[in-house]
């Protein structure tokens, strides 16, 4: 909807800057698109008249003119125009002037200067429908009354400023000037002026001239029609092809003009018939026949069906009813009776029948939205009005209205303190009629009725709307929705988000893979026939036998992305994956109560399963570069740091009978990650079979850790500790040990032995000696750090502990090599 503010003006005080009238239009619900200034891109034109017009002396087809812009002197302009002469009024693009054509400077046109250049209509972004006195091809000659030397813009009406406003389809009543100038009232709480229409008319009784009946009063509850005998069909006023062009509608004569200018100011669609063509002079508003055809205005035949309306006469349908009249329905340069129609149509059928024929108008826009069913009549007074302020012809003072309308006003319970509780305010209720009175709104003992152009109103929550937009939004204090979860994360999600970004920062790049897999997967990673991850949640309609179970092991969906990226000449890769696994909880069993009967009458049991548990996992998956056990267990000790798990233990995987996948791995380059008993994930090198069936070229890696054993691992409070105020006391330790002897041991026996006063053991030496090695004998060597928050420790002290450490050692086969 384009909206002329010079229009609006009319109405409401529309006096305000254009950006505060757009701003505040929008907070109140009206929002607006854009808006813009008739001319803003001409400037420097003003109207000139021309004083002499001669001969050019190099150049027949120019002409050198002397005009009077309104200043000191005249100036010089040579043009070619051949429809001026002298005492002609004429807009003058000065030296500098600004067109949209460009900038217009003085110049010598074959040796003569000028000054500035004559417009014409497409010049200044006019055509002749807005200017149809003028010549289209050549300069503007102005007939308007206006002073020499005044800008063009106030001159000629080219100083309104249209305003684009976005109307949802819930307020067809803000599809029209008054419904606009009605908000903007309520907005700034001013004065809303809209008088009644009031034409004198002619004597004459229209039914002696016309009959019409509505045959279906469902689809059209009312039509009004009047008659304009001995009508003048001409331009309109100035005016009015003003207003039309600044609302984005193409002015054509007085009378097609009139129901256009009616319709953009109340929203209710007009049209116009010829008396003459209407057979019979009697109206009939029915449903078509099947098959029953009609030449549109558009020039378009259309077949029509029997749940379409259409107005017609005692022959043919002259128009369809709504949406667009037919060939002979409009009006002509020599039409003398006129029939205007003014009716309310019932919006679902304009919408259905508009959709069929494939036909949209400004009309049908409006009415399948719905427009005021009890403004017809108003609407074709209006007409009339106009008729007569135009001399447009003589305007019958009898007037035909069929009226089947409901004109029981929607109405809603009022209830002040809902409204309060609904929006946050506390508002009086005082306040809140003040505001909803601006709407038009009228009160009758606890209910609200809503004026009749309010088609939107339906319950409580509408009118708690309506308060608030004029209260304003913004006024509205903040509070929080209530009985919905405030936002933020759970502590597994804290969790699971810092694991992900440490191993991001430890290089790895994370994937995700499908949740269902192929039950091929258990034979790829070596599962034992009776391993508990071969029991399965199966799809009951899977996409295919490759994933038609829920995995109950990650690790096989990592080797199918790194063995895809091997495959790929993807020459290393470090991936990783945070994703779950689905293990079974429980058996299946039946419902008690819930059998049913199958077609042999023979009872069938339905099931019940319960839900598998789904804890989450990363897996950890890499293998080329620098990828090899101890990069893996560098990383997942990284990892296992970063989320403050300390006291960590890692035993051999064939030891241990935790994980399944330990099949899946080598059995001396695995490990099971474990602390205080629980496992928290299983490493290693993937088993060369296992490697070979992921047609894997080089070593490759796994690791996966379990998420929720991590979480109960981690640490609640991180404790800092001061520096240390004494010394540290360092001895070293070389031990002859087993071959198989795990460093884990060793340093397990030494901690424990050790006690408080250890800070730390180093590995800083495995050496095997020909004799060693012959012997199945290695040796390791420790740095062993001892300190003392108490004082500075002994050599007493630290012999003490040592020589308690040599017996720990000596218990588990390590001896104090010689």
């Amino acid at each position: 909807m384009n909206l002329s503010m010079k229009w609006l003006g009319d109405y409401v005080k529309a006096d305000m800057p254009i950006k505060d009238f757009c701003h505040a239009l929008t907070m109140s619900g009206s929002k607006v698109e854009c808006y813009e200034e008739e001319g803003k891109n001409i400037s420097n034109v003003v109207v000139g008249k021309i004083l002499s017009k001669g001969p050019h002396e190099n150049a027949d087809a120019l002409f050198v003119c002397q005009v009077d812009v309104g200043a000191e002197a005249p100036i010089q302009i040579v043009t070619n125009a051949k429809n001026v002469k002298e005492g002609d009024l004429v807009p003058v693009a000065l030296d500098g002037a600004v067109l949209p054509e460009g900038k217009i400077k003085k110049c010598k046109m074959r040796g003569v200067e000028s000054f500035g250049m004559f417009c014409g209509l497409d010049t200044l972004g006019l055509t002749a429908h807005d200017f149809p006195y003028a010549d289209p091809e050549g300069v503007f000659v102005i007939e308007e009354d206006c002073e020499l030397g005044q800008d063009i813009h106030s001159a000629i009406g080219l100083d309104d400023t249209s305003v684009e406003f976005e109307i949802t389809s819930n307020r067809p009543d803000c599809l029209s000037v008054i419904g606009l100038a009605r908000e903007t009232a309520a907005t700034y709480g001013t004065e809303l002026k809209v008088k009644a229409p009031v034409f004198k008319g002619v004597n004459g009784d229209i039914n002696s001239m016309l009959k019409v009946d509505i045959h279906n009063t469902e689809k059209c509850q009312r039509y009004c029609a009047g008659i304009v005998r001995n009508v003048k069909i001409g331009p309109s006023p100035r005016w009015m092809r003003e207003r039309l062009r600044a609302s984005g509608v193409r002015p054509i004569n007085n009378f097609v003009d009139i129901t256009n200018y009616v319709m953009l100011e109340y929203g209710q669609p007009m049209h116009a018939f010829d008396l003459r063509y209407v057979e019979g002079a009697h109206i009939n508003v029915r449903n078509a026949v099947d098959g029953e055809k009609i030449m549109t205005l558009d020039g378009v035949e259309r077949e029509l069906t029997s749940d379409m309306l259409v107005i017609a006469d005692e022959k043919k349908p002259v128009a369809v009813a709504g949406i667009m009249g037919g060939e002979y329905s409009g009006i002509m340069n020599d039409t003398t009776t006129v029939v205007f129609e003014s009716a309310y149509f019932e919006p679902t059928q304009v919408r259905q029948t508009s959709k069929k024929l494939r036909l949209k108008s400004d009309a049908s826009a409006r009415y399948e939205k719905g427009v005021d069913r009890l403004i017809s009549m108003t609407c074709l007074k209006r007409a009339f009005e106009l008729v007569e302020e135009l001399g447009a012809g003589e305007v019958l003072n009898t007037v035909i209205d069929r009226d089947y309308t409901d004109k029981t006003p929607a109405s809603v319970e009022f209830d002040p303190q809902w409204i309060n509780s609904f929006l946050g305010t506390d508002l009086t209720e005082e306040q809140m009629k003040e505001y909803l009175s601006r709407l038009e709104f009228s009160f009758e003992g606890n209910r609200v009725l809503a004026p009749s152009f309010r088609i939107d109103i339906g319950c409580k929550a509408d009118i708690a709307e309506e308060v608030a937009r004029i209260y304003g939004y913004n006024n509205i204090p903040s509070t929080d929705f209530r009985g919905v979860a405030r936002a933020e994360f759970t502590p597994e999600q804290k969790f699971t988000r810092a694991l992900r970004n440490a191993a991001v920062a430890l290089g790895g790049y994370e994937i995700a893979t499908y949740s269902f897999v192929s039950p091929k997967y258990f034979d790829k990673i070596r599962l034992p026939e009776d391993s508990r991850l071969r029991k399965v949640v199966r799809i009951v309609n899977p996409l295919g036998e490759d994933t038609s179970v829920m995995r109950t092991s990650t690790i096989p969906s990592m080797l199918d992305v790194l063995s895809f990226n091997y495959n790929n000449r993807n020459e290393k890769a470090c991936l990783f994956e945070i994703s779950k696994e689905y293990l079974p909880a429980q058996e299946e069993k039946p419902y008690i109560n819930g059998d049913t009967l199958a077609s042999n009458g023979q009872k069938k049991h339905r099931y019940e399963y319960s839900l598998p548990d789904e804890p989450q996992r990363l897996t950890v998956g890499m293998y080329g570069g620098d990828a090899d056990f101890y990069a893996l267990k560098g990383m997942v000790e990284q990892l296992l740091g970063e989320m403050k798990i300390s006291n960590v233990e890692y035993i051999r995987a064939d030891n241990s009978d935790v994980f399944d996948e330990k099949y899946a791995l080598h059995p001396g380059r695995s490990a099971v990650i474990m602390r205080d008993g629980v496992a928290l994930g299983i490493m290693g090198e993937v088993h060369p079979e296992v490697q070979d069936t992921y047609e894997i070229g080089v070593k490759t890696y796994v690791a996966k850790l379990n998420i929720p054993e991590l979480m109960d691992a981690a640490a609640d409070k991180i404790t800092y500790q001061p520096l240390p105020k004494f010394p540290a006391t360092t001895r070293d330790l070389s031990l002859l040990v087993d071959e198989d002897m795990p460093v884990a041991e060793l340093e397990k026996a030494i901690k424990g032995a050790v006690g408080k006063i250890l800070e730390k053991v180093t590995l800083f030496d495995v050496y095997r000696s020909d004799d060693m090695k012959k012997n199945g004998k290695k040796s390791i060597a420790y740095s062993i750090s001892m300190r003392s928050h108490e004082g500075t420790l002994t050599d007493e002290q630290a012999d003490s502990a040592m020589k308690k450490a040599l017996k720990a050692l000596a218990a588990i086969g390590a001896e104090l090599r010689g």
